[in-house]
């Protein structure tokens, strides 16, 4: 069975620049990065099951409130909201910010209230519409990470795409998982939900 022991002998210890990035407040350079971030993923936990939600808007869509809060609204999705159910169990809330075309990335430990104060929604409105809630993030941990694995991986080198679709569309492969009927599995028709759907 792996140990911590273990694991210390395969990989030995973090560097000191690395035991001495993590702060627990936003800096001006957090605070810049999280306003040019147009992408992120949120992880939460019941204390049992884990979720890990993809949002996304312009940049800027992620509001620093002051050193230690962030705002982070809720857009339209397909309502399962399995993230914030783990949040009334469990506040704890890890996120991991991306800009396009930088390779690093701002990862922010803390812990989550849900909110849907009409003032609060207004404040992260877009084209008009304000979202229903919006989580409210006391921040414990921020950490910047380097650019390895997205570099590894092309992530923002277009000559690394695919040319085309690799996989079936959305549609397509809800059809197949929870055999259920769809009106056309055509990528035309996922776009124009998305379309109808944004905000």
């Amino acid at each position: 069975m792996m140990t911590e022991l273990r694991l210390r002998e395969i990989y030995g210890n973090p560097s000191p620049r690395a035991a001495a990035k993590v702060i627990d407040a936003l800096d001006k350079h957090c605070r810049a990065f999280i306003a040019n971030s147009t992408f992120l993923v949120l992880a939460t936990s019941d204390g049992e099951h884990l979720d890990v939600s993809p949002k996304g808007d312009p940049a800027g869509f992620v509001i620093v409130e002051d050193d230690h809060h962030l705002l982070l609204p809720d857009r339209p999705g397909n309502n399962r909201i399995d993230g914030m159910l783990n949040l009334l169990k469990n506040p704890k809330v890890a996120l991991l910010f991306m800009i396009p075309t930088v390779a690093e990335t701002l990862r922010v430990n803390g812990s989550a209230t849900i909110h849907e104060d009409a003032a609060l929604c207004d404040r992260c409105a877009i084209n008009g519409r304000s979202p229903k809630t919006v989580l409210r993030i006391s921040v414990e941990e921020v950490f910047s990470h380097c650019g390895k694995a997205p570099l590894r991986a092309g992530l923002w080198k277009p000559e690394t795409w695919p040319e085309s679709r690799p996989v079936a569309t959305l549609n397509e492969m809800v059809r197949d998982h929870a055999n259920i009927e769809v009106d056309s599995i055509e990528q035309s028709a996922v776009d124009e939900l998305y379309r109808k759907t944004l905000y």
